[in-house]
């Protein structure tokens, strides 16, 4: 699946042809703004999406996942089969851009660009049906509840490869502060698993003026959110990436009153097996030795969310090509590095060969911000990309 990089094309056709409806592309991306919903309750978006690719020439079908929808546009006597993915869903986050656009929808925002992933794939889905020549078939997905990490699974639990086959899928991401438009590559790990601990360290509540007849949860909680580290820097692999925060901590409402319980929210992250399954193991055998050690018992419920995306060396090359052929090397960003950030787009890496990538947003407030809006410069460019990776994959 090698492809030839060939200096960079002026004047492309599908450069043209999407700058033709481009301000109708960026207004739809305003709309979603101004309309979130968050997963699996993407009913408007949802609706939205497949009016647009039916009267685009799409066969359509919805419902997968609740609200997930697919998209197939087969031409030719061609085999080869690709599938490339957006996500839908929006963040329970108050918005707090200011923009003319901004949420309509009280305390639920898109705060990590879903609303421009959708776009960029609605733009090149526009090109791909009125103006593209492929042989094979296309599968566009939209995709619900990324955000909770449950939309992948659901929709693959509900037979999406089967009914919807492809040799190969492809995803993307914008990223604030890579440079605008740029576009970076991993082969293997490139965004970490991440899994949940519920740790409730249980003592014996007292008057804060006689700790001695009392089993201080706080105290024990505090040992173990030091100790914590100890499991990243002297039981995981320096040469592997392991985190572990402590996002939450709850415990009493009084100065003088030693509480009964504190509650931890944790959250880890790895890029390999091996290491997620020591943080499974090390993080609830501290958390009860240490609060042992302080007369206190530790109580924990350890989730397992998604596993570390790892892209498709093949197809990843595959794609890099694809950038380089079409905007020419300097538009490909050198020693792009992994994110520790999760995606559960890793659930369909497990089940098919393909690749994610990723699309500079400018300097830009971080995902998951009240003040993140995704850039609009970016749909052109990234959409183009889409066409082309799905040309050369099919032709």
């Amino acid at each position: 699946m090698n492809i030839i990089a060939q200096p960079q094309r002026l004047n492309d056709p599908v450069e043209q042809g999407i700058a033709a409806y481009l301000d109708e592309i960026i207004a739809l991306r305003h709309d979603l703004h101004q309309y979130p919903e968050l997963a699996f309750q993407e009913r408007r978006t949802s609706k939205l999406i497949a009016s647009h690719l039916s009267s685009w020439g799409y066969d359509v079908t919805t419902g997968i996942a609740g609200t997930g929808v697919v998209a197939t546009l087969k031409r030719g006597a061609g085999e080869r089969r690709i599938g490339i993915r957006a996500d839908m869903d929006a963040l329970p986050i108050e918005e707090a851009t200011g923009l003319g656009y901004a949420s309509s929808n009280p305390g639920v925002m898109h705060a990590c660009g879903h609303d421009g992933h959708t776009s960029i794939l609605l733009a090149a889905a526009r090109y791909l049906a009125e103006s593209s020549t492929f042989e094979g078939t296309l599968h566009l997905i939209f995709q619900p509840a990324e955000e909770i990490g449950a939309g992948a699974r659901k929709m693959i639990s509900e037979g999406l490869f089967e009914r919807f086959p492809v040799d190969a899928i492809f995803g993307l991401h914008n990223w604030p502060g890579v440079p605008l438009g740029q576009f970076g590559f991993v082969s293997g790990p490139a965004m970490a698993s991440v899994d949940q601990a519920k740790i409730r360290i249980v003592g014996k509540g007292g008057h804060g003026a006689e700790p001695h007849r009392a089993v201080d949860p706080v105290l024990a909680s505090a040992s173990f959110i030091t100790a914590l580290q100890s499991v990243v820097s002297r039981n995981v692999d320096p040469q592997e990436m392991a985190v572990a925060t402590v996002g939450s901590i709850h415990a009493g409402s009084a100065s003088n009153v030693i509480p009964e319980s504190v509650e931890l929210k944790l959250t880890m992250r790895a890029f390999t097996e091996t290491v997620r399954q020591q943080l499974q193991e090390r993080i609830p055998a501290l958390a009860r030795a240490q609060a042992d050690s302080f007369g206190a018992v530790a109580e924990v419920d350890y989730r397992l969310g998604f596993p570390a995306l790892i892209n498709h060396r093949e197809e990843t090359d595959f794609a890099r090509g694809v950038a380089i052929a079409t905007f020419g090397p300097a538009r490909v960003e050198e020693g792009f590095k992994p994110r520790t950030a999760s995606e559960d787009f890793a659930f369909m890496l497990q089940e098919k060969p393909g690749s994610y990538l990723f699309v500079g947003n400018g300097e830009t407030p971080p995902l998951h911000s009240a003040h993140y809006d995704f850039n609009d410069a970016i749909i052109a460019p990234a959409a183009r990309y889409w066409v082309r990776l799905a040309e050369a994959f099919l032709n």
